[in-house]
This record gives structure tokens, C-alpha cells and sequence, in this order.
């Protein structure tokens, strides 16, 4: 039950984030600086509990490859995600996620392609198609951001897979293989920054840190909740609660943002059939 419960809490956290990005864009349109301020808050989180739990040793190497690819490049795509299309959409291409994962699996790993996984794919593109064919969106949406939201979903579904793969043998405990994956992307994208900024990162970083930080710690929870989940819990358990997190920022978004996001049936209709998509490959992957 606390499995249960600790997924949809990751799922209700995630989607909260997305909504308070879509806040911290309105201070600050900076998606570099952003994504790695979000990310670094995050470790935060992560760490902490890792701290409380002296879960120490085991091999990190392999934590902190895969982190390179998820938070490292997929966090600074999903903030842009959310400046161009919003944080409702960007969040419901983002339910897409088991999709690609189950995807990466058959190819990469043989696992078998059953009946119900092709099921939850045609829901997922079902949903997809509803988002695009919206002919009521927000001034500021841009097309874009669908597809920076997808390369997220891409990265993340990958580092997903690699982290399954290392977890059947390994003795790093839950939460200090999520702070390893969240510190190697945050010093991804802090490298960057100093050789793309160099003399004015201080500045930027003083001027438009600020707004990120709430959704860092957000996202910090949601990835805790997330792992010590998968610790309690089958992945055939997780998974489809865990995909409602698309469900969650479209119910946000209608309440604290629907004059901005311009939630409509398209926009419903969309995240219900992700979720659905999402839920029914968790359960039978």
C-alpha cells in the first residue's frame, strides 16, 4: 500500500512542477539556466534523504553515465518544453513516456511485444493526435515545445531502461542511485553553462536562479517518492500510477492556470488517452 501511495504522490509532485515551471517562466524565459537550477535543487532533495538514510556504497559509476542523459540533456528540454507549448502539454508528451521505454525494450532487450502493449500504444498516439488537432491554444504556444517534450520523453525512457538494467545487479541503494543520476546531469548542464556563458554566467545566474528553485525541489520530491516506490513496490504496480502525472498537471493547470493554458476538451481528451495509453503498458509490460 505505501508502494501505492508513494507513486502517486511522484505522480501528483511531477505534475506540480510542471505547473510551477509554468509560474517561473513568467519571471524568467532562461531555459539553460533553468533546467540546471532545477536539476541542482533536486539533487538537493535527493541527497538529503539519502543523508537520513545513510544509504552509502555500491558502485556509482554506472548512475552517474546514465544521469548524463536524464536529468543532464532531458531537463533543459523539458524547460523549454514548457516555455514553448506549456506546462499542461509539455506534461501530457511527456505521458508518453512508457511508450518509448517499452519501445527501447523490444528492440534493445527482445522483450516480447504483447497484445495489450500495442493497445496502450494506439492510446498513447490516439492522445498525441487529439493534442495537435487543438484549434484553441494560448497565444505564447509553439509547436516546438511538442517536440522538445518528446526528446525529453526519449532521454528519460532510455536512462529508465539502462537504470532497469543496472538495478537486477547492483548493491547502490534507491535514493543514492537517484542523487548519483540527478549529480552528473547537473554538472552536465553546469559545464555547459560556464563554456557557453563564461564571463556572465555569475550574473545570469544571480538574475534568473531564483524563480527555478521551487520547482527543483518539486521535482527532487517527486523523483525521492519515485525510486523509494520502485523499492516497495512492482514495477507492473508503479508504472501505471506514476503515468498519471499528465493527468495531474491538466487538473492543476485547470485550476491555476486555465486563462493561460486555455484547457479544453482537446487538451482532456488527450491526457485521459496518454494516462490510459501509459497505465495499460505499465500493467502488462
Amino acid at each position: 500500500m505505501l508502494g501505492v501511495a508513494l507513486s502517486l504522490l511522484s505522480a501528483l509532485l511531477f505534475g506540480g512542477m510542471s505547473i510551477a515551471l509554468g509560474f517561473s517562466m513568467r519571471r524568467s524565459r532562461d531555459a539553460e539556466v533553468g533546467g540546471f537550477v532545477t536539476a541542482s535543487s533536486g539533487f538537493l532533495v535527493c541527497a538529503a534523504v539519502a543523508a537520513i538514510g545513510r544509504e552509502w556504497g555500491g558502485n556509482l559509476w554506472p548512475f552517474l553515465l546514465a544521469g548524463l542523459l536524464a536529468p543532464g540533456a532531458a531537463q533543459v528540454l523539458f524547460v523549454l518544453a514548457v516555455r514553448e507549448a506549456g506546462p499542461a502539454r509539455a506534461s501530457v508528451i511527456a505521458g508518453a513516456a512508457p511508450l518509448v521505454a517499452v519501445t527501447i525494450a523490444v528492440i534493445a532487450l527482445n522483450e516480447p511485444l504483447r497484445a495489450p502493449l500495442a493497445i496502450g500504444a494506439v492510446l498513447i498516439v490516439a492522445g498525441g493526435l487529439a493534442l495537435i488537432a487543438e484549434r484553441v491554444r494560448p497565444d505564447s504556444f509553439r509547436a516546438i515545445g511538442l517536440v522538445f517534450s518528446f526528446g525529453c520523453v526519449v532521454l528519460f525512457a532510455t536512462r529508465d531502461n539502462i537504470v532497469r538494467h543496472l538495478a537486477s545487479d547492483t548493491t547502490v541503494s534507491p535514493q543514492l542511485a537517484a542523487a548519483a543520476t540527478i549529480l552528473s546531469g547537473s554538472t552536465l548542464m553546469f559545464l555547459y553553462l560556464v563554456v557557453a556563458r563564461r564571463e556572465r554566467l555569475a550574473t545570469d545566474l544571480r538574475r534568473e536562479a531564483l524563480p527555478f528553485v521551487l520547482p527543483g525541489l518539486l521535482w527532487g520530491a517527486s523523483y525521492a517518492s519515485l525510486f523509494e516506490a520502485f523499492y516497495r513496490a512492482r514495477v507492473t504496480v508503479v508504472s501505471p500510477l506514476v503515468a498519471t502525472e499528465s493527468l495531474f498537471s491538466v487538473l492543476l493547470a485547470v485550476l491555476l492556470l486555465r486563462r493561460t493554458e486555455l484547457v479544453g476538451r482537446h487538451l482532456v481528451v488527450g491526457a485521459v488517452l496518454v494516462v490510459a495509453g501509459g497505465a495499460l503498458i505499465g500493467a502488462f509490460r
